[in-house]
């Protein structure tokens, strides 16, 4: 039975991201986290605690029962997750695993940088089924040129050996895919072979976090110009034409599949209502980590673990208006003919001091260029196909 504070249209959440560690063993220039001026990070402890973990699984296990949830997803992030090391993340997976009511099915993930995977952590990743997204950046040396450690040293060694372990036989099941953010300045054709050598089932590109208030790199005010459409369709007509696709590419597929009527739910995609909660590693509850891009505070909620239900954030205000579809779109965008397939772009990079997140994105003219792009490229070979 739904909690009577509820409005009769919520949407109870299906993916719980557990920020397990709150640090991170790499400095990349981009981070959204540790560079956009919310220090929250710096407030909070380093490691979710065993009695945050306990907590944690157990306002899981009560929103799956709540509403009758058939399955739901755990994702171990950070920071850099295997920063908790082996023991931590095996007590996390038994912690949740143990509270899931038995008609909830669940499924564990880790996204990671990858520098500290080794025979340990595949060991408790194997055991309790988590699957594994790892971070990379294309060839060695662009990777290197925006991951790097502290000290100032490249982490593709280290990620490469991670990559090596991960995909052998044994383990191969449990990687899920690599995560890319864009650099238009890279050869995209180059990036993708990059990637593509550790034999990922799925490739994600990242467009780099950014808005109208702090624009992302390269793209400036001419409407235009549209250099993360145009870097990015090099590589989707190269992967849309190959005479054996190597890879899934999740961008390329949803707009394939929204263009073809599906409902898919994504962050940056479709209109689809948010179903996605982060719980820091002091137990505080916050929407998606994107929005510390926009402005310091973006994400909270003002609610934790010990003293709230995981169903008190589905009534506030922010998560209400990411669950509204068309109704929380700006006004150029409820009238724009894609808007059901770009969805307004991802929330994060619609802000604007002065007027919040009641904005097309950032990125507009590029998602218009990539939809209208994948569409013609669909038409033509359905056409051939006749």
């Amino acid at each position: 039975m739904k909690p009577p504070a509820l409005r009769p249209d919520v949407v109870p959440f299906n993916e719980f991201v557990l920020k397990v560690h709150g640090r991170c063993n790499l400095a990349c220039d981009y981070c959204y986290l540790y560079r956009s001026g919310d220090d929250s990070w710096r407030e909070r402890p380093r490691v979710m605690s065993d009695e945050v973990v306990a907590r944690v699984a157990h306002r899981i296990a009560d929103h799956a029962r709540t509403f009758d949830l058939g399955r739901v997803h755990v994702v171990l992030h950070g920071g850099e997750p295997l920063l908790a090391g082996p023991a931590a993340i095996g007590r996390i997976a038994d912690a949740v695993s143990s509270a899931m009511p038995p008609s909830t099915a669940l499924s564990l993930g880790v996204q990671t940088n990858g520098t500290l995977l080794d025979a340990r952590f595949l060991e408790v990743f194997s055991r309790w089924g988590i699957k594994v997204g790892v971070s990379l950046d294309g060839t060695d040396a662009d990777h290197d040129g925006h991951r790097r450690h502290h000290h100032g040293g490249g982490s593709m060694t280290r990620i490469a050996d991670g990559l090596a372990l991960l995909t052998r036989p044994a383990t191969r099941h449990l990687f899920t895919g690599l995560l890319c953010t864009i650099d238009v300045t890279h050869d995209p054709v180059s990036t993708y072979r990059a990637l593509i050598r550790h034999r990922p089932p799925v490739v994600d590109f990242l467009l780099p976090h950014g808005n109208w208030s702090r624009r992302p790199p390269h793209r400036g005010a001419d409407h235009r110009q549209t250099p993360y459409a145009d870097w990015l369709l090099r590589i989707f007509d190269h992967w849309f034409h190959a005479p054996e696709r190597r890879t899934g590419i999740r961008l390329f597929e949803n707009v394939m599949g929204l263009l073809l009527g599906d409902d898919i739910a994504t962050e940056s995609l479709g209109q689809a209502p948010c179903r996605t909660l982060v719980i820091e590693t002091d137990g505080s509850l916050e929407q998606v980590d994107s929005l510390k891009s926009a402005y310091p505070g973006a994400a909270r909620l003002g609610l934790n673990v010990h003293d709230h239900p995981l169903d008190a954030a589905l009534s506030q205000p922010s998560i209400v208006a990411c669950q509204s579809g068309p109704a929380a779109l700006a006004a150029e965008c409820r009238a724009c003919p894609i808007a059901r397939i770009c969805g307004g772009g991802l929330l994060a990079h619609r802000y604007r001091a002065g007027h919040g997140f009641d904005n097309p994105s950032v990125y507009g003219p590029d998602l218009w260029k990539i939809i209208h792009h994948i569409r013609a490229r669909m038409l033509d070979a359905l056409g051939e196909s006749l």
